[in-house]
C-alpha cells in the first residue's frame, strides 16, 4: 500500500490508517561474530530482556537460535526479537538505553519483507548495509510468529470501535486547547 506522498500525501482516514497498523517488529540485534566481547554483551542483553518478559516489564520474545555469522539479509551475527505492537515502545526504550556499543536493526512485519528491512526499517546505533537480494517483495498473508500468545496479528483482543477511537481524540484535542506550543489539528 505503498504511495506517493507527493501526489495525494499520507493518508488520514481513520478506517485505512488503523486497518493498515503494524502489530508486530523485528529487533535484529547486531554483534561482530569473531568479536568476543561484542558477543558477550549480546547474550548479556538477550538475557536480561528474558528475566524482564518474565517479570512482566514486557513481551517480547527473542529466537533460542543466535547467529554466529552472517546469515539472510544480515551481514555479521545476530538474534532476533520479535516484539508485539502492545510491547513496542517498552522494549524500543529499554534496548535504547541499554545497547551499550551494539547495533539494533528495527523493523516492521508486514506481507512485504523486502520493503520492511529496506525501507521501512530503522536503527538503535550505527546502521549495517543489508543483503536484501533472497527477501521475498511480498506473500500473501503477514507471517504470524506465535500465535499461542494471541497478540500482534494474532490477537484476539475486540480493538476500538471507530467512535471510541473519535471520542479519545475529541478529548486529546479538548484538553491540549490550554496548551501554547501544542499544535492543533486542522478543522478538516
Amino acid at each position: 500500500m505503498s504511495r506517493n506522498l507527493q501526489e495525494s500525501g499520507p493518508p488520514t482516514k481513520l478506517e485505512d490508517v488503523l486497518s493498515s497498523e503494524i502489530q508486530e517488529w523485528h529487533f535484529h540485534i547486531y554483534f561482530h561474530q569473531r568479536n568476543a566481547a561484542e558477543h558477550h554483551a549480546a547474550l548479556e542483553l538477550r538475557d536480561a530482556v528474558l528475566r524482564l518478559r518474565r517479570d512482566g516489564a514486557f513481551v517480547a520474545v527473542p529466537l533460542f537460535r543466535v547467529n554466529t555469522d552472517p546469515i539472510g539479509p544480515h551481514p555479521v551475527g545476530s538474534y532476533e526479537i520479535w516484539v508485539p505492537a502492545s510491547s513496542f515502545a517498552s522494549v524500543f526504550s529499554y534496548l535504547c538505553l541499554n545497547r551499550g556499543e551494539l547495533s539494533i536493526l528495527v523493523h516492521p512485519l508486514t506481507r512485504e519483507e523486502r520493503t520492511d528491512h529496506e525501507l521501512r526499517r530503522a536503527w538503535i546505533g550505527p546502521s549495517y548495509p543489508l543483503d536484501l537480494s533472497n527477501l521475498r517483495r511480498k506473500t500473501d498473508e503477514v507471517p504470524l510468529q506465535y500465535p499461542s500468545l494471541k497478540l500482534g496479528y494474532s490477537s484476539t483482543s475486540p480493538p476500538l470501535t471507530l467512535e471510541e477511537r473519535r471520542l479519545l481524540g475529541a478529548n486529546v484535542e479538548r484538553l491540549l486547547r490550554s496548551e501554547k506550543e501544542a499544535a492543533r489539528a486542522p478543522s478538516n
